[in-house]
């Protein structure tokens, strides 16, 4: 499918750049089938642009995303560009909260999978019951369900309940991770969703074994020594762009 798209001309390096991530990102997402038909979103701040970030154009699948479909809104959701695309306000309004108070909430990703509504949806949550919930263990934070999110009111529950966490389970709704960068938070949404999905399949065979506080530390502690150079999420996330290419390089444009 043709998107229509913004002009390059007198478009920073820096823009063009955070475009091509985030376009590779959401092509990235389709292809772990993390799309939630044309819903959900992924943002990222555009470097040098105090209160700019980039946002999917509301109407297109994350398949059809490209970095020149993107939409550049600022911090109140006006768009700074001629992009021919709507904003979807249920996406704005959370995204735009984090950006505007948390300094180091560069992306922020907002999904619907399955076994992320599914585990956010359980009492209790998710349990240290697996090694990728291990790394969680104490740092997520949940925030109950209060409908769509399109009041400006709820921030500030959003913001008391998220606290000095990064990672948050929506309750009856959905994962929500932040991250200093774009493969932060990547690496981030992929172990989380992992979690809940090894969560729910062990949960259907019976009781699951819950990892002690003691050993759950030993491995949050040790954790680093097990990633890549190159910073969190930096090589898992270009692994997964080769795979995106090999289907189809258009969202580069």
């Amino acid at each position: 499918m043709a998107t229509a798209a913004v002009d390059r001309v007198e478009m920073s390096e820096a823009e063009w750049e955070a475009r091509q991530e985030l376009a590779a990102c959401y092509r990235v997402f389709a292809m772990l089938g993390w799309s939630e038909m044309i819903y959900n979103h992924i943002t990222l701040k555009i470097p040098g642009e105090d209160g700019a970030f980039l946002i999917n154009p509301f109407g297109l699948h994350f398949s059809e995303v490209t970095a020149s479909s993107l939409v550049k809104i600022d911090i109140d959701g006006n768009k700074l560009d001629d992009s021919p695309y709507p904003v979807n306000r249920a996406g704005f309004v959370q995204h735009a909260l984090f950006h505007r108070h948390l300094p180091d909430a560069h992306c922020i990703m907002h999904t619907h999978t399955t076994a992320g509504m599914a585990v956010s949806s359980l009492e209790g949550g998710l349990r240290a019951t697996n090694f990728y919930a291990c790394n969680f263990a104490g740092q997520i934070a949940y925030h109950d369900f209060e409908g769509v999110t399109v009041r400006d009111e709820e921030g500030a529950r959003l913001l008391e309940h998220l606290g000095n966490k990064r990672v948050m389970l929506l309750k009856n709704h959905g994962i929500l991770v932040m991250g200093k960068t774009l493969p932060e938070a990547f690496i981030k949404h992929w172990s989380l969703q992992r979690a809940c999905e090894i969560q729910i399949a062990t949960m259907s065979m019976g009781t699951p074994i819950e990892v002690t506080p003691d050993v759950v530390a030993v491995h949050q502690r040790d954790l680093h020594m097990a990633q890549v150079p190159g910073g969190a999420g930096a090589a898992d996330f270009a692994a997964m762009v080769r795979l995106v290419d090999k289907i189809d390089t258009g969202w580069r444009a």
